[in-house]
């Protein structure tokens, strides 16, 4: 098992918030210490039959955990999915039936395990316990919050002061939430930073139960493709995880570069020294990993993720051929090109033409004005791996297919 510190990094990655750090650090010292696996707990309401890859975000966060190690338990809220969650919004909800519900629970366990490992994932329904709660027991755990505690969450305090209303069915949706912690003995508790008061009440009733109280992790709430907005089906700047491959494929070569950075912290298996190559890269360090291609890998990823290898490399194919069928000439002339070792940027364009030096190279690129397989080079000092064959641009009107040979 990893170390404290290199469990840490691996959690930390990605989040806004741990609370409180030295809670968690004790309990991984002491996992390690018994090899007993901490309990790591993430909710989530089926509202919706279709996740994309915004609602994808804990789930990777779950995995890292599982990982390392840990027990994951996938709640399925299909009792609080009928109370319906309030957090971030400016009316009540309108609740799901119990048939509606099942049903999207059912696509959601099919989806997930795209992700985690069926064989090391404990699936629960907070239904089990809640179900056969009493109306007393209902009211006592309603009696561990008072209204002023409540109004301490945000959204609700809007409403308050906007006279909007409130129904007071949704005044037990943190109560529930929190007691599925208690009732799961949860060690680590996930969610969206919308979600920090629910996981906080957690904690409190885990303390009433005398129950060591749960760490919490807020993770981010992913941009969708505009990099602005949350992603989401109704901003339409969504990818969702049962696109077509194709359409998976295409629409993250799409991102910013600044994007996709985000997308690999949040989305990727790319452990944290891959990790840094795609910020070097980004960033403009000579070593780092070129923008074109971490894109292209984590398109790749994504897309074999919820579609299998086979489907990653054919929407990488079909994206590479469009591609190139929109931006570069059918008549481009065709550069034999022997290497055995990567190859630098200005010298493979002064040798194969396109250029007169490696000094009108640089400074071509420099200006923007150099293109790999139709992505712009932004490092002068760009080393190519001599296998298959690329497309190179300089200006506007040369292009040279070259083709590598080994030696």
């Amino acid at each position: 098992m990893k170390s404290v510190q290199e469990q840490m990094a691996v959690i930390s990655r990605g989040a806004v918030e741990v609370l409180v750090v030295s809670e968690l650090e004790e309990k991984l010292a002491q996992s390690i210490k018994t090899g007993v696996p901490l309990k790591i707990k993430a909710g989530f309401d089926p509202t919706a039959p279709d996740l994309h890859l915004g609602h994808t975000v804990l789930i990777q966060k779950l995995k890292q955990f599982q990982d390392l190690g840990h027990e994951v338990n996938f709640l399925i809220g299909d009792f609080t999915g009928m109370i319906g969650d309030p957090s971030g919004k400016s009316e009540t909800r309108k609740a799901l039936t119990r048939e509606q519900v099942l049903l999207n629970a059912e696509t959601y366990k099919e989806q997930v395990f795209k992700i985690l490992d069926p064989a090391r994932t404990k699936v629960v329904f907070n239904s089990s316990w809640m179900g056969p709660m009493s109306a007393a027991g209902l009211i006592a755990l309603a009696s561990r919050y008072t209204v002023a505690r409540m109004f301490e969450r945000d959204d609700f305090h809007k409403r308050f002061t906007g006279q909007l209303p409130i129904a007071i069915h949704e005044f037990l949706y943190p109560l529930v939430q929190g007691y599925d912690s208690v009732a799961l003995q949860a060690d680590v508790e996930l969610g969206g930073t919308d979600q920090k008061f629910n996981l906080l009440v957690g904690r409190e009733l885990q303390k009433q139960e005398g129950q060591r109280p749960q760490s919490v992790l807020t993770m981010p709430l992913l941009e969708g493709l505009d990099g602005v907005n949350k992603m989401s089906k109704s901003l339409g700047n969504y990818i969702g995880i049962t696109e077509p491959a194709k359409e998976i494929y295409g629409k993250v070569m799409s991102i910013s570069d600044e994007l996709m950075i985000r997308y690999y912290e949040l989305l990727s298996d790319a452990d944290l020294n891959a990790l840094q190559q795609v910020k070097d890269g980004v960033a403009g360090v000579s070593d780092g990993r070129h923008p074109m291609e971490s894109k292209k890998a984590l398109a790749r990823e994504l897309v074999a993720r919820f579609h299998g290898e086979e489907a990653a490399e054919q929407a990488a194919a079909e994206f590479v051929q469009m591609f190139k069928q929109k931006e570069i000439p059918d008549d481009v002339a065709e550069i034999p090109f022997v290497a055995s070792e990567p190859i630098w940027v200005c010298r493979l364009l002064t040798e194969v033409g396109l250029v007169a030096s490696n000094g009108e190279a640089r400074r071509l690129i420099q200006q923007g004005g150099v293109k790999l397989d139709g992505e712009k080079i932004t490092d002068a000092d760009l080393e190519i791996s001599p296998s298959g064959e690329v497309v190179l641009q300089a200006g506007k009107r040369r292009f040279a297919r070259v083709i590598f040979r080994s030696a």
